[in-house]
């Protein structure tokens, strides 16, 4: 009996489905099916995480990636994870496969090669270590000083509770208060001051500007007094007292005609009673004035 073809390209059609199903969803996993590869596995008592198809990178550079991760019931406490790896890659032996975390928590697989000359064989169990995540060594690291440090703070604390609770603290804030409100009061004073100096510093800046005119009048005069010739009435003023020098010097020598009669007692002498006989004379004037002056009538 005939199959009929419509059913066999059904089932064709089905099968290649099925196929094309298979290959894309391994191929969304990262697994090249064309590709050779050679399978070695680790045993690990913690995989951090890891799933299946994550990376598995030799100096940052992937050559594989986690195949099958499976729960040892014959070791209990162990996983198995199976990595696919290229089969150009040749693994000494000591080789490592550890298990690392970056930042955001995603795990991959580095293989730290080993420094034998001997490789593993294909399918051999390679040694299975889990590297502390970037947080845990961070809390490693801290939690010690964060344990060192709370002392500290429950000391401070309490230190603090003390100084709250100190009257004295409380007498500092009044004060300090008071102190406010005096600088407040101070800071209007000041202001009202200087509100009241404003038209003393416009009388100042008129003042400033009568000093600028009397300033520059002062600059003119003495400018004028520059032109006047100076040098010409010193002159004359020295001549002078030259003259001044040489009469004071005529009056002081009895021998010269000055002199002499500032020196001649007899003709003081003869001066006060030629002045004498003068006064005696006007007063007989005065009393007889008929016999010095004679009216005669026509």
């Amino acid at each position: 009996m005939k199959t009929p073809k419509k059913e066999v390209l059904i089932g064709l059609c089905a099968v290649m489905a099925l196929a094309v199903l298979y290959f894309g969803i391994e191929f969304l996993k990262g697994v090249n099916i064309f590709k050779p590869a050679n399978y070695y596995y680790a045993s690990y008592t913690d995989v951090a995480g890891l799933q299946k198809s994550a990376p598995v990178t030799v100096n940052g550079f992937k050559v594989g990636q986690v195949r099958e991760i499976s729960y040892e019931y014959d070791n209990p406490g162990h996983v198995r994870v199976e990595l696919s790896l290229d089969r150009e890659l040749r693994l000494p032996v000591g080789t490592k496969a550890v298990i690392e975390q970056d930042l955001l928590g995603t795990s991959t697989v580095v293989l730290r090669m080993g420094s034998s000359k001997d490789f593993h064989e294909i399918g051999h169990r390679l040694e299975g270590e889990t590297a502390q995540g970037l947080m845990g060594s961070v809390s490693e690291q801290l939690m010690p000083s964060v344990s060192a440090i709370f002392p500290k703070i429950d000391s401070l604390v309490t230190a603090l509770n003390t100084l709250v609770r100190d009257p004295a603290l409380s007498s500092s804030v009044k004060r300090l208060d008071d102190i406010t409100l005096s600088l407040n009061s101070t800071m209007k004073q000041l202001n009202a001051t200087a509100r009241q100096l404003d038209p003393v510093m416009k009388n100042v800046n008129g003042i400033t500007g009568n000093v600028n005119t009397i300033t520059a009048d002062l600059t003119q005069v003495s400018g004028k007094l520059a032109q006047l010739p100076v040098d010409s009435l010193m002159n004359n003023i020295m001549a002078l007292s030259g003259n001044l020098r040489a009469l004071s010097e005529e009056l002081d020598n009895p021998e010269s005609t000055i002199g002499a009669l500032t020196h001649d007692r007899a003709l003081y002498n003869n001066l006060n009673n030629a002045a004498a006989s003068l006064d005696s004379l006007l007063i007989d004037v005065k009393k007889n004035p008929k016999r010095y002056i004679s009216i005669k009538l026509l």
